[in-house]
């Protein structure tokens, strides 16, 4: 087991680990030595138990909390899953039927009859007013 030095609130603790760990305890000092600097900047010097204890604290508050709002989004993920499958299992709606008027082609052809002496007047005109 190899034994790794870690510090903690400005003092060094020889402790030991599996192999390979040791970069997670590392992490984890890391955490417990920020609560500590908290502290010790905040009340200054203490007894080595005493700061360990509470820093540890500081960090099961803290841990705590982070697992309350896990558990909080977890039972909104639930709740979102389930109105998802809920909605997923709605039967699709009807498709709707929508109904275009057919045009008559003689209609089309008045139309076009229509336009057609439309122009041919605009153009009467347009030769007499430039007169």
């Amino acid at each position: 087991m190899p034994e790794v030095t870690i510090h903690i609130g400005g003092r060094g603790f020889e402790v030991s680990c599996r192999d390979g760990e040791e970069a997670f305890l590392q992490a984890a000092a890391k955490l417990l030595d920020d609560e500590a600097q908290v502290l010790s900047d905040q009340i200054g010097r203490m007894p080595e138990s005493r700061m360990l204890l509470m820093a540890g604290l500081m960090l099961a508050d803290k841990s705590a909390s982070q697992e309350d709002r896990v558990k909080a989004a977890e039972a909104k993920l639930t709740e979102v899953e389930a109105e998802l499958n809920k909605m997923r299992n709605v039967p699709k709606p009807e498709p709707e039927r929508i109904e275009v008027a057919v045009v008559p082609p003689s209609v089309t052809d008045t139309l076009a009859e229509m336009a057609a002496r439309a122009e041919a007047l605009a153009a009467v005109i347009e030769e007499k007013s430039q007169v």
